[in-house]
């Protein structure tokens, strides 16, 4: 291989000129008519026998010149990448064959999109929100009723009738006009009275009612049901099967001691207090943390490539599938169940990788302002951890995994950690703490 010339055309393009003799090509030649001469037949040969010449006569002295480009490609184009130092972003592109024979050899020209220079604005001390962590009395009490909760049991009641807040263990069979509907019909469903899980008017019309009772309760479908069904009347018959209650046990000492290493009610109050704070701290630190790294995508200062996005937006997509694939469901599917459509999941990935790009490149830069380099007494304590993760012996992990990539993840790591511990904590606006306090109520 020969690299010619590697010329920048524009910003973040090169035009790359590859020269290859006609030796080297004559025998890349030879290679593709041994590959594919298993699928050539020629009158009078046995087919995969047929001679070269007599193929190249027969079909023309270029026939496998094709093939050889092919097979040449690949390790022409990566070689020329490492002579001219040429980090590529994409696939080569507007390839232009100057010639190709075996007398003169192969030379051509691609054009290919490189990775972008960027500068930094800042990367040191930059600011962010974070939201200061405290836990209410309130948020205790809470903590605790569902403790309380999850540590109640079911209690059967055959001496009354149904009541707001049973559970119920009912048959049900739906009917409009007199004929039963598709979805409304079930047997033994459990059924709390008054969380309103049926439509308006069902639930009341259980209360009253005792074990064994067989009845009817009439209900209109609200406007804006399902259309088939939307503003009709119906009858749903009935069969009350069992009634049952939540028996929820008593905040004492005894049921402190049952949750953990607590003595008194006291003690249990005050290890859910420490728990819910650690975890408000966990998560501010985390949300601090994001507005750190979207604040040093904002410092990203170049021209970068769109085919960067695409790829990037590419990439998590296919990832996403194949996490969603683990599941046994496949994305289209995902999409459904969640309300989305390809596209709008498509550009939702679009916008992130414009984030994920930016932050590639600007830890990239840091390193080599930081001049940031892992030394090997951590690249081989990574290595253990990985071993101790994976359950697999070191050697295994270290024929696995190359060490440029060990020390390429633990350079990105003390980039950005160089980042965030000198990162400013500011207090959040007034709006901003509305909406936090929104999102700790919703987790």
């Amino acid at each position: 291989m020969s690299l010619v010339s590697a010329n920048k055309t524009e910003t973040n393009t090169y035009s790359i000129e590859i020269a290859v003799s006609a030796e080297d090509f004559k025998n890349a030649v030879q290679q593709a008519y041994l590959k594919n001469r298993k699928n050539i037949t020629i009158p009078g040969f046995r087919k995969g026998k047929a001679p070269k010449a007599m193929i190249e006569k027969l079909y023309g002295d270029s026939f496998f010149y094709e093939d050889a480009l092919e097979d040449l490609f690949p390790g022409e184009i990566e070689a020329a990448y490492k002579e001219a130092d040429i980090k590529p972003v994409d696939q080569p592109r507007d390839l232009d064959i100057k010639t190709m024979n075996v007398t003169e050899g192969l030379n051509f020209t691609v054009n290919v999109t490189v990775k972008p220079e960027i500068t930094l604005k800042a990367y040191k001390e930059l600011e962010a929100e974070k939201e200061d962590a405290s836990v209410s009395a309130e948020e205790i009490d809470r903590e605790i009723g569902f403790m309380l909760d999850r540590g109640s049991r079911l209690v059967d009641i055959d001496d009354r009738a149904a009541e707001k807040g049973d559970i119920t263990v009912i048959d049900f069979e739906g009917f409009v006009d007199g004929v039963a509907f598709d979805g409304g019909k079930a047997e033994k469903y459990n059924l709390t009275l008054g969380e309103g899980q049926f439509i308006p008017g069902f639930e009341d019309q259980i209360i009253g009612h005792s074990i064994g009772d067989e009845f009817d309760i009439n209900v209109k479908f609200p406007d804006d049901y399902a259309p088939e069904l939307a503003s009709k009347d119906a009858v749903f018959k009935i069969k009350l099967h069992e009634i049952k209650v939540k028996e929820v046990p008593e905040l004492d000492d005894e049921f402190a001691k049952d949750q953990g290493d607590y003595e008194t009610v006291d003690e249990l109050k005050k290890g859910v207090e420490e728990d819910l704070l650690a975890h408000k701290q966990e998560h501010a630190q985390h949300a601090f943390e994001d507005r750190v790294v979207n604040a040093l995508c904002e410092n990203v200062e170049g021209e970068i490539p769109d085919c960067m996005y695409e790829n990037k937006a590419n990439e998590n997509i296919n990832n996403f599938a194949q996490r969603v694939q683990q599941q046994g469901i496949n994305l289209e599917t995902y999409l459904s169940y969640m309300g989305m459509d390809l596209d709008t999941f498509k550009k939702d990935m679009k916008e992130r990788a414009v984030n994920d790009v930016k932050y590639d490149l600007a830890v990239e830069k840091i390193i080599e302002l930081e001049g940031i380099t892992a030394d090997e007494a951590a690249i081989e304590e990574e290595y253990d951890k990985m071993a101790e993760q994976y359950g697999l012996d070191v050697e295994k992990i270290k024929e696995l995994v190359p060490s440029e990539m060990v020390a390429d993840e633990l350079n990105k790591r003390a980039a950005i950690k160089a980042v965030i511990d000198s990162a400013k904590a500011v207090p959040p606006a007034p709006m901003a703490k509305a909406e936090e306090k929104k999102e700790e109520a919703a987790e």
